[in-house]
């Protein structure tokens, strides 16, 4: 079978099984763009020299659901965090008014499904950082009450209940409180996210939850050893625990070549006073020119396979879905450019011996599956007890 003809029957799949991408940060793109400014990142027209996402370029790929995170960063802290991530949330919300014949709520499995069946793409809110809450169960689960279906527990630092990845150890994972929040999430109906926490933390979160997880945007750490990505102990344990780890594109995270090279070039952003996350005009100006001198070693859909092939291994086909990270990382693999590139990654898979069924798990019902069984814990919890009114200061003192 010729390539053009794995790229059709590619698009052929997705048609029916569309995928739910975990993780894009379009509402971040859009208050550093332009204020937030929805006529000047008009998202029905093109965007491909801003943005990794569109409308028409989500329908090329086949999006059929997508979390839309409701990112701050870690500097943002306190009330700050908080009101920030209100103002991602409003983002949101208008989105969804502005693009009504395309952008569809969706707070519920059954809402996805009833999505996919109008012919609009299910969209989902997902809190990216739990310094988010300001150390507030109730402020958790205002979120919740504002639509946000799944919270990561930390983002690139420490908070004061988790460990992240990408920091010293300070907990050793999770402390008491943290248990707590995730014992709450799990009450509301809330899905924890694994993405970005230290392995402590990974394994602290899944001896606690009665829910099953996610990582909304993790590869596998066999593959790349980088702290984002997930140990395969952690991977095995997804089957008992039901929950859903979506690989990442991210080059830095799933390319071992790719690794050294950001290092270097997010040292280059921070010594001109850029922050190493930063994907504005000015900053890619300077990333461009740092390529230029020093060639960046190039991911591809291959690469990403290469992950979801060890993950499906390690933990099973049920247990594995898909979180690009658009709009949230300054490259991307090469045949994975933007949201229209998914049905590249499709095509690999195909190539590789994934069945159809397989594939539609991948893409669709293991993400709507772990929703769905989400909703069922939280029914069973809040007719066993009502919110939890503990605090940090009681529970870590």
């Amino acid at each position: 079978m010729s390539a053009a003809d794995r790229l059709a029957e590619a698009r052929e799949l997705l048609a029916s099984a569309p995928v739910v991408d975990g993780h894009n940060d379009l509402p971040w793109a859009l208050r550093e763009h332009c204020g937030y400014d929805l006529d000047k990142l008009d998202i029905a027209t093109d965007q491909s020299g801003s943005l990794h996402t569109d409308l028409a370029r989500m329908r090329a790929g086949g999006v059929g659901a997508q979390f839309w995170s409701v990112y701050v960063p870690c500097r943002l802290t306190g009330d700050n965090a908080v009101s920030a991530t209100l103002e991602q949330i409003d983002v949101v919300d208008q989105l969804l008014e502005r693009y009504a014949a395309d952008l569809a709520p969706a707070l519920t499995a059954d809402d996805m499904e009833a999505a996919r069946e109008d012919g609009r793409i299910a969209s989902l809110k997902g809190a990216e950082g739990g310094h988010s809450i300001n150390n507030s169960l109730a402020t958790l689960r205002a979120l919740h009450t504002l639509g946000v279906r799944y919270m990561t527990l930390t983002h690139n630092d420490n908070n004061d209940w988790a460990d992240s990845a990408t920091d010293a150890p300070r907990h050793g994972g999770l402390t008491a409180f943290g248990r707590e929040v995730v014992r709450e999430m799990n009450r509301t109906g809330m899905l924890v996210d694994l993405s970005h926490v230290a392995a402590t933390t990974m394994r602290d979160a899944l001896d606690t939850s009665v829910a099953p997880v996610i990582f909304s945007h993790s590869s596998s750490r066999a593959v790349c050893d980088h702290p984002r990505n997930i140990p395969d102990d952690v991977l095995e344990r997804l089957p008992a625990n039901g929950g859903v780890a979506m690989a990442t594109f991210v080059p830095k995270f799933i390319l071992p070549a790719a690794v050294e090279w950001t290092a270097r070039a997010d040292a280059n952003l921070r010594a001109h006073g850029f922050d190493h996350l930063d994907t504005t005009a000015e900053a890619m100006k300077l990333h461009r020119a740092f390529e230029a001198e020093h060639p960046r070693p190039v991911a591809t859909a291959a690469t990403v396979a290469d992950h979801l092939d060890h993950m499906r291994q390690v933990a099973g086909i049920d247990h594995i879905g898909i979180g690009g990270d658009y709009d949230g990382t300054a490259f991307t693999p090469a045949g994975l450019d933007d949201v229209a590139g998914y049905p590249n990654l499709v095509a690999e898979l195909l190539t590789r011996g994934w069945s159809h069924q397989d594939l539609a798990k991948l893409t669709w019902s293991n993400a709507v599956r772990v929703l769905r069984d989400a909703e069922a814990v939280a029914r069973e919890r809040r007719a066993l007890r009502g919110p939890s009114v503990a605090t940090i200061a009681t529970l870590d003192a």
